[in-house]
């Protein structure tokens, strides 16, 4: 019995040594993918994949079941590349409109040092099967999200609804990502001219809501995300000054 356990314990330890070395290859060939669509474009082949990669194609197909099973994992991963840069500006206390700021120039940045990777995600003509799994949708959602939370604590802090925070949240970010793929195409304007557009926008939406409930702000004022501080704000028509 004593051999037994031993024996199904090696087995053990063997699947989880394969299976943790399954796991780095594919996060090997997912670098490879996103080094091969950099060089050759949203329109690469499993070709310059396999030869970024320095393995044949059959080899790539052993670690991802198709051409929709890697794109997936290039997604995820392009995933994690836009919210290691996005998370910091959302969390960073400061004055309103410099958060904005933050949070546009961060999306903006990752966008044109990706280009390629960018239009290869947002095509997902990669593909050869239909995808479960919308990588866009639920990046656009988890962004909403975060901005949801920081506007409805803005709201809040204020005594306002923040009802409207999910809403807005939402329509910012497909502002902002429709001003991105414009620009990517026409590069017309710096990246820090289209940063700076899109935060006085946005900065002067929200004033007007705060504006129409009788609240002035100031854009420059240091205001935490915890609004341990009193905020340096008037009433219009109100007592508080």
């Amino acid at each position: 019995m004593g051999r037994a356990v031993k024996g199904a314990g090696g087995t053990d330890a063997r699947r989880e040594r394969w299976k943790g070395h399954r796991e780095a290859r594919r996060a090997e060939f997912v670098e490879a993918t996103i080094r091969a669509v950099a060089a050759h474009g949203p329109d690469v082949g499993m070709d310059e994949i396999a030869h970024e990669a320095g393995v044949s194609k059959p080899v790539l197909y052993r670690h991802f079941a198709d051409k929709s099973d890697l794109y997936l994992a290039v997604g995820q991963r392009g995933t994690e590349m836009l919210m290691d840069r996005l998370g910091p500006a959302l969390a960073q206390d400061g004055p309103i409109r410099l958060r904005i700021s933050r949070i546009v120039d961060a999306y903006l940045s990752v966008i044109e040092e990706h280009p390629n990777l960018y239009r290869f995600v947002v095509r997902g003509s990669f593909t050869d099967r239909p995808v479960e799994q919308d990588v866009v949708g639920e990046d656009k959602a988890m962004i909403a999200a975060a901005l949801a939370r920081l506007l409805g604590d803005y709201l809040r802090a204020f005594g306002l609804d923040s009802g409207g925070a999910e809403p807005w949240a939402h329509a910012l970010v497909g502002m902002v990502q429709n001003a991105g793929d414009w620009w990517l195409d026409r590069q017309s304007m710096t990246r820090a001219s289209l940063s700076d557009y899109l935060t006085t926008i946005i900065w002067h939406a929200l004033d007007g809501l705060l504006r129409s409930a009788g609240v002035e702000l100031d854009p420059d004022a240091p205001l935490t995300g915890g609004f341990s501080e009193e905020p340096r704000l008037r009433l219009v028509n109100g007592e508080r000054t």
